[in-house]
């Protein structure tokens, strides 16, 4: 690592986070759940540079993972909730003293942008904040008994061992999102990262494991395990974790979905999504370049809540196709550490192919490249993982516009007549995340938000459909899983909820005037 990531500070970096270079050139972390598995290697989509070895976790690593953190739950639970979020506070507090480490480690490791990798750690700092004023909210309803005499009440309690399933794309915030709010609510948490970015799993368990310590808490309080779907199978048949959070693609949260329903487990999905943003003749031309553009190519298009779809009224079509185009020309490629480049890399080959794969299709089916993709080679692009963001003309039926590519791809389409027509196109989909429409129209844009509007868990006006803040909760429909992450109520997944009737009377009058005298 003497080239890129010298100069940038990974090395620094990585020693920062507690992960240790060993006289076999692998790098350790996380101790106390070290593991005897193979050995899973993390190479950077950077420069493809080899930045560690960890070892993966076995089915012998994981029940001493299962003791110590149904052990741990024991004693969590019994911790007042205020104490539970000083916890999670001081957590918040070690995460802004390690921000600038963490953030090149996300760059580096994922491939993202070192801005967006900072704004990773900021959105794990945020969530923290959110938990500790959360951790003297969790509220339960009361209400009046029908019976005389008689108080009745709803309260909740932490369910146990939360599983967590995170995607590579975010490596460390949505398991910061799944965390916080568990921890507050007295659970405690077994993660498995993305076998793509099992080192920035590494350094956030290193840094609560010494939050733990200092507070003479137990470290089954977080568990890493890590290692392919098979590792996470472990987790998904555990009758021991009454809840799976699972981020990834439609097709791991189906099997995942059916695994933790097969054992009546629950489970928190958060899938693919299939983006749009409406463009109608009332929007502002240059918000709706800034939006799309970022949409489309920030993280090189691999955010669930990436722009793939552009939704365009034909009769400022090529005004809008035109702008975009020209900001494409702007775009400037390569490593993420750099602040000068907008788009860094995919996160491996296969990734890819997939992209290489998708415009080839869409020209199979009709559709026109208009901004040509391909894959950059030469210096600065060793890797094989850099592409050029591409555009395409289509039609909302294409087999390939219906599909989520995980890659920097738009789609410009056309919609005419009013806004309900857009929004017909806009679900047409089987997914239903993240959605934005551009208008400076009141009637459009309530339009768009009614129960006849949009059908995706998130729906913007004026904004583009990337960069959720962590105080509205976040999830999608249909095949996106139906999830809720982060803000608002969402902790109430984490519980379990418990209705409760008290009795301080004499008597014993039973529910709906029933009669049972002895």
């Amino acid at each position: 690592m003497k080239t890129v990531a010298a100069h940038f500070g990974i090395s620094e970096a990585l020693e920062a986070l507690g992960i240790k270079e060993t006289n076999e050139g692998t790098l350790t972390g996380c101790d106390s759940f070290s593991s005897s598995g193979s050995v899973l290697e993390s190479v950077s989509p950077v420069d493809g540079k080899l930045i560690g070895r960890v070892k993966t976790t076995t089915n012998e690593d994981y029940e001493k993972v299962m003791q110590a953190a149904t052990s741990a739950f024991k004693t969590w639970r019994m911790v007042p909730a205020p104490q539970r979020g000083e916890m999670v506070r001081q957590f918040g507090d070690k995460l802004r003293e390690k921000k600038e480490a963490l953030g090149k480690l996300v760059s580096y490791e994922m491939g993202k942008s070192y801005q967006e990798g900072l704004g990773e750690v900021q959105e794990m700092i945020d969530i923290c904040d959110f938990a500790v004023g959360l951790s003297r909210q969790l509220h339960g309803l009361t209400m009046h008994s029908e019976r005389p005499g008689h108080r009745m009440y709803e309260q909740y309690h932490p369910l146990g061992v939360v599983g967590i399933i995170s995607a590579f794309n975010f490596p460390v915030a949505v398991w910061s999102w799944n965390t916080a709010l568990a921890w507050v609510c007295g659970d405690v948490c077994v993660w498995k990262p993305s076998e793509k970015t099992p080192l920035c799993g590494i350094a956030c368990q290193n840094i609560i494991a010494k939050v733990l310590k200092e507070n003479n808490l137990p470290e089954g309080i977080s568990c890493l395990i890590n290692g392919d779907y098979k590792v996470g199978e472990f987790m998904t048949k555990d009758t021991r974790i009454p809840l799976i959070s699972a981020t990834g693609s439609t097709r791991m949260g189906k099997i995942v979905a059916q695994e933790v329903a097969g054992r009546l487990g629950k489970s928190l999905l958060e899938l693919g999504g299939n983006n749009a943003i409406i463009v109608t003749p009332d929007a502002d031309i240059k918000m709706t370049v800034i939006g799309a553009v970022f949409g489309a190519v920030g993280t090189a298009g691999q955010r669930c809540t990436s722009t793939r779809r552009l939704i365009i009224h034909d009769s400022i079509y090529d005004k809008v196709k035109n702008a975009v185009v020209d900001a494409y020309r702007q775009l400037r490629i390569g490593n993420p550490l750099d602040e000068n480049n907008h788009v860094g890399p995919l996160i491996d080959t296969d990734a890819v192919k997939m992209y290489q794969q998708a415009l080839e299709k869409v020209v199979e089916e009709g559709g026109k490249i208009i901004v040509e993709g391909g894959v950059l080679s030469g210096e600065g692009y060793e890797s094989g993982c850099y592409v050029k963001p591409a555009i395409a003309e289509g039609k909302p039926e294409f087999k390939i516009v219906q599909h989520e590519t995980f890659a920097p791809i738009l789609y410009l389409l056309k919609y005419s007549g009013g806004v309900e027509n857009a929004i017909d196109i806009q679900n047409g989909v089987a997914q239903g995340l993240s959605s934005a429409i551009m208008t400076n129209n009141l009637r459009e844009a309530e339009r768009f938000l009614s129960h006849a509007g949009s059908d995706c868990g998130i729906a913007n006006v004026n904004i583009g459909t990337s960069g959720a803040e962590i105080g509205g909760a976040f999830g999608g429909e249909k095949e996106t899983g139906g999830g809720r992450e982060s803000g608002s109520d969402a902790w109430k997944v984490y519980m379990r909820r418990q209705t409760n009737t008290i009795n301080y009377t004499t008597e014993l009058p039973l529910a709906q005037g029933i009669k049972f005298d002895l």
